[in-house]
């Protein structure tokens, strides 16, 4: 709790006594000692990363050092690019990979005590990023302590955004930012504030829900399946726009922007306009580092769809080690072809059905997403589909807790409703809920519009405190995204 105001008080005294690098000295250290607090373990993880890509990517660049011996610049950021994914790859896919050996070959191998270290993902994919652009002279960084500063800022660290150099320490170089610039602290504030009110009292709550019905084995029926694909899907949007939020409100306190890497993706009419919504600095670097390297859509239309499948089949699997990650990716790649074939053909549909048909799809394959196995995913889609047991859902499938919430309510609601329905009022309820914030302003948006500044204060304060109070007392405060 006392972390970032120390964190924000010392670096402006810092910078106000024109100690700017030791204010981003500070910087560094407070961002090693936020990841330390999660996983200490894995910190020299973290500083030999920076050592290393910090040393290949001045070689990489025209700018930097000449290369030693007969080996091009191009060789150099292949080997930094390699290294960065044999690394990830081995953290985050060896057991992935020996479990398919295991399975085709019948063998038991398995690497113990592997544990996916914090960020890994996020912090390999932006340097890799830094190394491609030091390469096309792009970025270059010739200070340690800049370097650092810009993979380890805390507020992306463990989540992101990706972000690019040039995003990032064009800001931190500038005069402007080094002193306290009270507008930005009250719309870091403001936003950081919706932020924790949509994890901690949305996400959450959606939460109890859906980890019940994604229990593995769990049978499902008509009422019971759709509270839990939509629970999912809407705990999964509230705790990564949450996290989003929070990062750039608590990175507006620096006086840095961060990149806009949520804006309002359930409001999407197609599959495109998703990707162009959801986790917005993925797509970006996807579309740069993958799907335009390998010929994007240059190469006739059946090379293009090759090039949006493959790049979503990786972008499924950068999420982690299962098939059921590749397989939401296939899906969605499939759906982007499907969408690029139909915009193609100058067919289209009233925007109440392309917005229907697209969260959807999108809620379909979060069921993929979020199952441990196809059976768990196959039992909840067959349940969304299973119309009889509108009528005749057994009391005895509907988890204890639901029932213990409606207490003689439910004995009343069961004469005026479905069974089902009854069981799951509350959930749906809340669904109710995230469909309607969903469809409002987002932060971003909320605090540029003009006018009302004490209302926001207001909202604000009282945000705050409510997320606070339930920040302390929530025994699930880690985000999804954490995760990948």
């Amino acid at each position: 709790m006392l972390f970032l105001p120390v964190s924000f008080f010392v670096y402006f005294l810092l910078n106000k006594k024109r100690l700017v690098l030791a204010g981003k000295t500070w910087l560094v250290i407070a961002s090693l000692i936020f990841y330390s607090a999660w996983s200490i373990a894995y910190l020299p993880l973290l500083l030999g990363s920076i050592l290393f890509n910090f040393f290949i990517g001045n070689l990489a660049s025209s700018h930097g050092p000449k290369v030693p011996g007969n080996f091009s610049r191009k060789t150099v950021l292949i080997f930094g690019i390699t290294v960065n994914l044999l690394v990830l790859g081995f953290f985050k896919y060896a057991n992935f990979f020996l479990d398919n050996v295991n399975f085709f070959a019948g063998t038991s191998y398995h690497l113990a005590n592997i544990i996916l270290p914090l960020g890994i993902s996020f912090y390999t994919f932006t340097q890799i990023a830094f190394l491609v652009d030091a390469y096309r002279n792009e970025a270059k960084e010739y200070n340690l302590v800049n370097y650092a500063l810009f993979v380890t800022f805390f507020p992306h660290l463990i989540a992101g955004p990706i972000l690019h150099h040039k995003e990032m320490m064009t800001q931190f170089e500038s005069r402007w930012t080094w002193a306290i610039r009270y507008r930005h602290i009250f719309m870091g504030l403001f936003i950081f504030s919706i932020g924790l009110f949509k994890k901690v009292m949305i996400a959450d709550t959606f939460a109890v829900w859906a980890n019940v019905g994604f229990e593995p084995g769990t049978i499902h029926y008509f009422f019971s399946a759709w509270a839990t694909s939509l629970s999912y899907t809407f705990q999964l949007y509230f705790d990564f726009s949450g996290y989003c939020d929070m990062a750039i409100g608590a990175s507006l306190l620096f006086n840095i922007w961060l990149p806009v890497n949520f804006n309002s993706p359930y409001k999407a009419y197609d599959i495109q306009d998703f990707w162009r919504r959801w986790h917005m600095t993925l797509s970006r670097y996807l579309l740069n580092y993958i799907y335009i390297p390998l010929g994007g859509n240059r190469n006739g239309k059946f090379r293009t769809y090759f090039n949006l499948m493959a790049t979503f089949v990786l972008g499924g699997l950068w999420h982690g080690a299962s098939w059921m990650f590749v397989i939401w990716g296939a899906m969605h790649g499939a759906a982007l072809v499907i969408h690029r074939v139909w915009k193609n053909s100058g067919m289209k549909m009233p925007k109440p059905l392309a917005w229907f048909v697209t969260f959807m799809f999108v809620n379909v394959a979060w069921v993929f997403f979020r199952a441990e196995n196809l059976g768990d995913a196959k039992r909840i889609l067959l349940g969304m589909i299973d119309f009889q047991s509108i009528f005749n859902t057994p009391v005895n499938s509907i988890p204890i807790q639901n029932l213990a919430w409606g207490g003689l309510l439910f004995d009343k609601l069961m004469t005026v409703m479905p069974v089902g329905l009854a069981g799951y009022l509350a959930c749906y309820l809340m669904i109710i809920v995230g469909f309607f914030v969903c469809s409002q302003k987002n932060a971003i948006q909320m605090m540029h519009s003009k006018g009302n500044e004490w209302g926001k204060v207001v909202w604000m304060t009282i945000l705050f405190c409510i997320g606070l109070y339930a920040s302390a007392v929530s025994t699930s405060t880690v985000f999804l995204y954490f995760n990948f």
